[in-house]
């Protein structure tokens, strides 16, 4: 018996009969193309839950975080610290930020301008981990969203058309990154 072929969505193989070894094959393949595509768009999903903005003029408020500070510009920083001190840092904050320096410590491909789009969703990933998890309260809740409002701008404008320009915000991300242990323990 011969049955009609497809590999995208198609029933079964055409000119194979149910028990060759080319009709299983033929099976096989479609079956992981339907669970990879299925795969690929939760992953897309999730990367994309929190990071979704309207268009307007105002200046973008970071999602998930309690408005307790006025809107401010995203490139500038008025981090302080606390009679000289650093200020205490919840676990889950301190994380966040090691495993974004991890991921950008890992990152090679600083010469691929396509690279910084994978990159970016996934330290967007850990970005929205700190804000969920964060349990920071008072002046030390305001002064980490003084240090993170610059990184969530450079992460908006990280990937770029100019290879140039995503280098740039590569190195400056990575150096703000950096200097959260010099505000927070």
């Amino acid at each position: 018996m011969f049955i009609s072929f497809s590999i995208v969505d198609g029933p079964e193989p055409v000119f194979a009969t149910k028990t060759s070894l080319i009709y299983r094959i033929i099976l096989f393949v479609q079956n992981v193309y339907k669970t990879l595509r299925v795969f690929f768009f939760i992953i897309f999903l999730i990367s994309n839950y929190n990071f979704s903005q309207k268009t307007t003029n105002q200046t973008p408020i970071l999602q998930g975080i309690k408005n307790t500070l006025p809107q401010q510009n995203l490139e500038s920083t008025n981090i302080q610290l606390d009679n000289g001190k650093r200020w205490i840092a919840n676990p889950e904050t301190k994380i966040g930020i090691e495993n974004m320096i991890s991921i950008m410590s890992s990152f090679e491909e600083k010469d691929n301008v396509d690279a910084f789009g994978p990159l970016t969703i996934s330290l967007k990933s850990e970005f929205s981990m700190i804000f969920k998890k964060c349990t920071m309260t008072g002046e030390a809740h305001n002064q980490l969203h003084n240090f993170l409002l610059p990184i969530k701008g450079l992460l908006e404008t990280l990937p770029s058309n100019n290879l140039h320009l995503s280098q740039e915000r590569y190195n400056k991300l990575n150096n703000d990154l950096k200097e959260f242990k010099k505000y927070f323990k």
